[in-house]
């Protein structure tokens, strides 16, 4: 491997960061100028504008016919939103939770997670499967829209002087997210044939967390702001558009070999991760800092073991029985009684 592949995979990733800004910012700025509830913008146009990382380097690697790549890029990403984004996130500020997302989002998100896993039990996403993807996001888009015209703010911003400025934000941003995701995934996939490693742990691992950079910035700003509305929408959003729109679009372009470790192992984590979040957030609605402590943890054990089995690592048969027999029974035991002696409150 020589020092050009890494510097390529650098610069992918400060690509796609610093594109993914500035799209968020323009899109940001123009949804206020519309008055569209904080939370709204989350779930929409952020979670879209974070999510294009993960659409760029999903078609580079549909055309470059890297299946396992595009579906590791999604799953790892839905995995690494709740578990490190809203961990780091709730660590920084303890994040209340719109009730809105508890009733509708969560669910949706629960539910299109368990719709990918069925569509992929026959080993393949095809063109069917992504035209049904597709169309769920263009219903959800359509549902959101409406719900933001409802709570819309008649007292929003009536100065278009900075419309262009806003819209060429946008442009620049997708540009450099285009060019950042053909760098990074060029530069991953030289690395997992260097390294031995399945690009499926690649995608899981290295090119989701570079795709899923974004969000973390996003969260981690948004915390700092007290924007706690924006930071869950995001997440949130994100992942629903991450598999609607982005497995979704890259299936229908060109349709995706599902491998059985996706299936049967990736996939549900994946939605364990995201079921997790339920009792967790009707406990008060609220996500501790403990419980974002508790998110890291286990993305940090997930990793762990992707490496682990990669590699297959003399400590992988005894690793994994402490993870199905200790820590799982026991995370299970510490949220039921944090669900029993706190009530929950009310929200907006």
């Amino acid at each position: 491997m020589d020092v050009t592949t890494l510097v390529f995979f650098a610069l992918g990733f400060l690509l796609l960061t610093g594109g993914a800004d500035v799209l968020v910012r323009g899109s940001a700025e123009l949804a206020e100028h519309l008055g569209i509830s904080r939370l709204i913008v989350g779930l929409t146009i952020v979670a879209f504008g974070t999510s294009a990382p993960e659409l760029a380097v999903n078609l580079q690697a549909a055309f470059l016919d890297k299946p396992e790549l595009a579906l590791g890029n999604v799953v790892g990403s839905n995995i690494l939103n709740i578990l490190l984004v809203l961990g780091v996130a709730a660590i920084i500020i303890p994040l209340t939770v719109h009730k809105r997302l508890i009733k509708l989002e969560i669910p949706m998100m629960i539910g299109v997670s368990f719709f990918l896993l069925f569509l992929s039990f026959d080993g393949m996403l095809t063109r069917w499967d992504g035209l049904l993807l597709s169309c769920g996001i263009v219903l959800y888009t359509i549902f959101a829209v409406k719900g933001a015209r409802e709570e819309k703010d008649k007292d929003a911003k009536s100065d278009n002087s900075h419309l262009l400025k806003q819209i060429g934000l946008i442009l620049v941003g997708l540009f450099l997210l285009v060019l950042g995701s053909k760098w990074l995934v060029d530069g991953a996939i030289m690395m997992a044939h260097y390294f031995g490693i399945s690009e499926l742990v690649i995608g899981l691992t290295i090119v989701s967390i570079g795709t899923s950079l974004p969000e973390l910035a996003t969260v981690i700003i948004g915390s700092l702001r007290g924007e706690k509305d924006l930071v869950i929408g995001n997440v949130v959003g994100s992942n629903l558009f991450n598999i609607l729109l982005v497995l979704g679009f890259t299936s229908l372009i060109s349709p995706l070999a599902v491998p059985q470790t996706a299936i049967y192992f990736d996939m549900p984590v994946m939605i364990a991760v995201a079921m997790l979040c339920l009792p967790i957030l009707f406990s008060g609605y609220i996500i501790d800092r403990w419980e974002g402590g508790l998110f890291l943890a286990y993305y940090v054990a997930y990793t762990l073991y992707l490496f682990l089995n990669a590699t297959q690592h003399v400590w992988l048969s005894n690793y994994t029985t402490l993870m199905i027999w200790f820590v799982i029974p026991l995370t299970i035991l510490i949220l039921t009684i944090s669900i029993i002696w706190q009530k929950p409150t009310e929200t907006k």
